[in-house]
């Protein structure tokens, strides 16, 4: 039976501070740093033994993984960096925080923005990025995405590159953010695209999925 297991990444600063991140840089808090080991320590005591990791190109996603895998005795296994796990492109809503967006627009818009399936939110007028994405071609870099934008990035990531892991019957772990990994198991689990913003995927907690050959899901257990 093949193994995935999906962690969102530890509290990050943008957390603490509740404010949109998107493809911003932020770190983690302390606490997000503990909650990562208490992660890799769950999967470790599950007697799961992590082959392959999967990162967005953000710390706070490698942070995690690389600390789930120094806790888990995986630090040496193949980590795979890419921007298609990057957290979904909020806009010109990066660095806005959500309780003064609120106020100005609304409680129903915010929600709509961050949890609707198709809700694309205001776009930037210019992305600043560094060179982590020189070598991506200019037209998959958004100026702002809708989960299923994000959805559309990720869902390749699975078919080229994750399902063929487990497929060769590897245990992969996942790191990711609260959307992509929203967009990941919304497809994996087939729920309908009016039901997606019932999916959370709280910091730090370990979901496993358990598949048989034709990658089915027969199990899905949280740590």
């Amino acid at each position: 039976m093949m193994k995935l297991i999906i962690v969102r990444h530890g509290e990050s600063e943008a957390n603490f501070e509740n404010y949109w991140t998107g493809w911003l840089d932020v770190d983690l808090t302390e606490k997000g740093i503990e909650q990562a080991r208490l992660a890799g320590r769950k999967i470790k005591a599950s007697g799961l033994t992590i082959d392959c990791a999967f990162e967005s190109v953000l710390k706070r996603s490698i942070k995690t993984a690389e600390t789930i895998l120094y806790e888990t005795d995986a630090a040496f296994v193949p980590e795979y960096k890419t921007w298609r796990l990057n957290e979904r492109h909020y806009g010109a809503l990066v660095g806005k925080n959500k309780d003064q967006m609120a106020k100005e627009f609304g409680v129903a818009q915010v929600k709509k923005w961050r949890r609707d399936f198709d809700e694309v939110p205001p776009l930037t007028k210019d992305n600043h990025f560094d060179r982590r994405y020189d070598l991506l071609d200019p037209r998959l870099i958004s100026k702002g995405e809708s989960l299923h934008l994000t959805a559309q990035r990720v869902i390749p990531l699975w078919q080229d590159q994750i399902a063929p892991q487990l497929l060769d019957h590897k245990t992969v772990l996942v790191c990711g953010h609260g959307n992509s990994l929203r967009a990941l198991v919304q497809f994996l689990e087939a729920i309908p695209t009016n039901q997606v913003d019932q999916i959370d995927i709280p910091n730090a907690a370990p979901v496993v999925y358990t598949f048989n050959e034709q990658l089915e899901i027969t199990h899905k257990e949280v740590l």
